[in-house]
């Protein structure tokens, strides 16, 4: 048994993440900023709720000191926390770039920021979320690529700098069914273009994506850092 914080672990991806933990007998505490959709999946699944933006630093670093004295210690860190923005670099305000580095990079960053605070007397695994569109070019993409692209930058440099003691690796989806993509996922035209996109003929589903995630996370795999796991059904290194 380890224990593990989920920061983002309301959202779909996050909370499939807490179930699975949860399911294999983990100790699990979640973090976010939606007090609500905290409470409905730690009354769920028994996972310590804490609230928290993630794109505060210090903040996040309180958090995980908390976590790892309420659960007695802390193994892992997952960051799930996410947007989606698709526009053409000319069409986004500032703000909203603003907007999608700090949910993306920041949190990102924080998550490793805390660890390497937290996690000081022992092994772990950090997992970080990017995303395919940072790793092949489509149109529209150029704020949420960017950000994501940076996430990858940021895990390979800090699993150089943190080995032998703490792993970091990435998962980078194509697109998931859930509740930030319902732009895309409730457009019968948006979906059927998506669905085209990826070789194995659908989009992804958040479990798909956790699997991965508690994979990365798992001690068993002690041997992997540095990596950037594609769980995107091909849409990165395939063309149909």
């Amino acid at each position: 048994m380890s224990a593990f914080l989920i920061l983002g672990g309301s959202g779909g991806i996050g909370s499939a993440v807490v179930r699975q933990l949860v399911a294999a007998d983990h100790q699990v505490a979640i973090a976010g900023r939606n007090a609500a959709t905290l409470e409905t999946v730690g009354d769920e699944t028994g996972a310590r709720v804490f609230e928290v933006d993630a794109t505060d630093v210090l903040a996040v670093e309180r958090v995980a000191t908390q976590a790892k004295a309420t659960l007695g210690g802390l193994y892992g860190i997952a960051n799930c926390v996410g947007s989606i923005l698709l526009k053409p670099a000319h069409l986004t305000k500032p703000d909203e770039w603003d907007g999608v580095v700090a949910t993306n990079l920041t949190s990102a960053f924080a998550a490793v920021r805390a660890a390497g605070k937290v996690m000081r007397d022992g092994t772990g695994s950090i997992v970080l979320v990017s995303t395919g569109a940072a790793r092949l070019g489509l149109p529209n993409h150029e704020a949420i690529a960017a950000a994501k692209a940076g996430v990858i930058g940021l895990a390979r440099s800090a699993a150089a700098t943190y080995a032998p003691r703490l792993r970091v690796n990435v998962v980078a989806p194509g697109l998931v069914r859930t509740p930030l993509s319902e732009r895309i996922t409730g457009s019968a035209a948006a979906l059927k273009a998506s669905v085209a996109m990826h070789p194995l003929g659908r989009i992804g589903e958040p479990e798909d994506v956790a699997r991965a995630i508690c994979w990365l996370l798992d001690p068993a795999q002690d041997w992997v850092t540095g990596q950037v796991l594609g769980v995107d059904g091909g849409l990165a290194d395939l063309k149909r």
